[in-house]
């Protein structure tokens, strides 16, 4: 039984392209392709066929990919979401994984792995990039969960926030310095190398509920 697949993207050509490599895939098929999120919203109120996935971009007129997030985790939380976009800023990114998104891939992704993100996405719930997901299913990084303080895991609360590393500081009365402190810690034991590593960790030990 083929997987099925909605593409919501304005810009068309890519969209086709896109529908072309998800239909080459074996056992995949795109059911819908669409220009923004507010025809994804009455496709689902319409009581249509849901898809397993929905390939989402975030830049988009109408209803972009942030509001579609915001309405899928209030209507159906359940869905699955895998953004597929070009916008790679850190805030962004951290907005969509605490709205629900399953996991952030970049257009210039190869197809292999591009692939391998449905598969992961199908099978486990969420994609994380190879490095970050080496990082958090091999060797020390899993023994380290536990050695996590209590005021290390209140910072990694917060840094799954919007909240600036400043208003961290501020949050838990501690000077920058001591905050930075926190970050490199929890780098070397989790064994990832930014903010986005510690929301992705969050999130896969259910630190952060989405």
């Amino acid at each position: 039984m083929s997987r099925t697949i909605i593409i919501v993207d304005d810009h068309n050509l890519f969209a086709m392209s896109l529908k072309r490599l998800v239909d080459s895939f074996q056992n995949y098929e795109v059911l819908e392709v669409m220009k923004n999120g507010e025809e994804l919203v009455k496709y689902i109120k319409g009581n249509k066929i849901k898809p397993d996935i929905v390939l989402l971009d975030i830049r988009m007129p109408v209803m972009n990919g942030l509001e579609v997030m915001a309405w899928l985790k209030e209507n159906h939380p359940a869905q699955k979401v895998l953004a597929l976009t070009m916008e790679h800023d850190e805030e962004t990114i951290i907005k969509m994984l605490n709205l629900g998104c399953r996991g952030y891939l970049l257009k210039d992704i190869e197809p292999d792995e591009f692939l391998l993100a449905l598969e992961e996405v199908m099978q486990n719930g969420y994609y994380f990039t190879e490095a970050t997901a080496h990082a958090m299913n091999h060797g020390p990084a899993e023994k380290n969960v536990k050695n996590i303080t209590d005021r290390e895991l209140e910072f990694l609360e917060l840094a799954c926030t919007e909240m600036t590393y400043k208003e961290i500081a501020g949050q838990m009365n501690l000077s920058p310095k001591t905050i930075d402190g926190y970050r490199e810690s929890l780098f070397n034991k989790l064994q990832v190398k930014n903010r986005i590593g510690l929301v992705l960790f969050a999130v896969k030990h259910k630190i952060l509920e989405v």
